[in-house]
């Protein structure tokens, strides 16, 4: 007897209790001594250390002061600390790859701190620039968004993927502006003219 597909429920937002779920300290709970992506790199982790600033804008460029963004990274020697990567037992000790951190309630500001990943290889012998993959989530939006970091004083045009984003002036949405000494703007427009490009993964 075939079985009937199940009929699909409807999307959930995340939230409103996003943050107790994932980051119980700023929702005033300390049930954690270390929360889980609290350290990308460890002290002991050898690299540029960097942090990435920014903000998060709605599409009428209001700051969103809700949203989540989950990080994963390579190490600068371009090495995830994952098994899916056959280097992974050579990737620096200390770091964990994974961070995450949330935006400011007041004003959607957020950052980063880490260290600058390396090049990491791609599908068919591509090279990938060294870069950041994010995964934002916040109190309406349905399903979380994906989007990358890469940064301005890095050659990126060889990039299999920035390579794909079309047209080609909708790239600099995903490239980080170098501010000063290791510190890189990346700020992110989740709707509207200066939207960030959002990847179907």
């Amino acid at each position: 007897m075939p079985l009937e597909n199940p009929r699909e429920t409807p999307s959930q937002t995340a939230g409103p209790f996003v943050h107790i779920g994932t980051l119980p300290s700023l929702a005033g709970l300390s049930a954690y001594p270390a929360e889980i992506g609290a350290s990308i790199a460890g002290p002991e982790v050898l690299g540029q250390r960097i942090a990435i600033e920014g903000c998060v804008f709605d599409g009428l460029g209001v700051p969103v002061g809700d949203m989540v963004i989950e990080v994963w990274q390579a190490d600068p020697q371009g090495i995830y600390p994952h098994p899916a990567d056959p280097r992974h037992a050579d990737a620096a000790s200390g770091f964990t790859g994974f961070g995450r951190v949330a935006t400011d309630f007041e004003t959607g500001a957020f950052r980063i701190e880490t260290v600058k990943p390396g090049p990491v290889p791609g599908r068919h012998g591509h090279v990938q620039s060294p870069h950041l993959s994010l995964w934002l989530v916040a109190r309406g939006v349905n399903v979380g968004l994906h989007t990358r970091v890469y940064f301005g004083d890095d050659d990126t045009g060889a990039d299999p993927l920035l390579g794909m984003v079309a047209p080609a002036f909708r790239r600099e949405t995903l490239i980080a502006t170098p501010a000063e000494d290791g510190v890189y703007r990346f700020d992110i427009h989740l709707q509207g003219d200066k939207e960030t490009v959002f990847l179907d993964v």
